[in-house]
């Protein structure tokens, strides 16, 4: 089976500068031009089920693509972004490094949290469960999730062991695989890794 993990497109607090996390902002004109191209993408795996977190930018990318490939989606919680910024959540990165340096300065390892984050193991345990659960109910065929860079570069370093990732908007990554234990990565799109 294949399990394709795409990022959304781009939002408001991308072009802002904001710390997003789950800060629940809107796809932009151009995230949606984006989620268009990924439904184009995407459709030649003819997908039989897409899962999506349920922050606004997913499921706004998750709409667009499930109409323009005919299929359904379903909200997956487990595949929400990590709450990785606490205090900083939703603040531009400039009033961040002025008024939480001290915080700022922490984002620097991605296992550290800062005041009010969601702690990183609690994440990456919640990012696997929601994958077993795709994995369960997607013996057949080929499921999207549509989802965001936290939980694609959990999966890239945690379960698939291959380092660091950069996602852009609507990046992709598509694997292959029937459990945790032989999911491989077949192709990409947009996504970046560095061992």
């Amino acid at each position: 089976m294949k399990i394709i993990l795409a990022r959304h497109g781009q939002t408001t607090g991308d072009i802002e500068n904001r710390y997003g996390g789950d800060y629940d902002d809107d796809m932009t004109e151009l995230g949606q031009q984006q989620a268009a191209e990924l439904a184009s993408r995407l459709a030649v795996y003819s997908p039989s089920l897409i899962y999506t977190s349920p922050l606004k930018r997913a499921q706004q990318t998750a709409s667009i693509v499930a109409e323009l490939v005919g299929v359904e989606y379903q909200t997956l919680s487990g595949f929400k972004e990590r709450n990785s910024y606490g205090i900083l959540t939703g603040l531009t990165k400039s009033e961040a490094a002025i008024h939480h340096p001290t915080e700022v300065e922490l984002l620097k390892d991605v296992h550290n949290a800062v005041t009010g984050a969601e702690d990183y193991e609690a994440f990456k345990e919640r990012v696997t469960k929601a994958l077993l659960m795709v994995l369960g109910h997607s013996s057949k065929g080929s499921a999207v999730v549509v989802t965001h860079g936290g939980p694609i570069s959990t999966v890239v370093r945690e379960i698939l062991k291959l380092g660091e990732t950069k996602i852009s908007d609507c990046g992709f990554l598509v694997l292959q695989g029937s459990g945790l234990s032989d999911l491989a990565i077949e192709s990409k799109m947009g996504v970046e890794i560095r061992t």
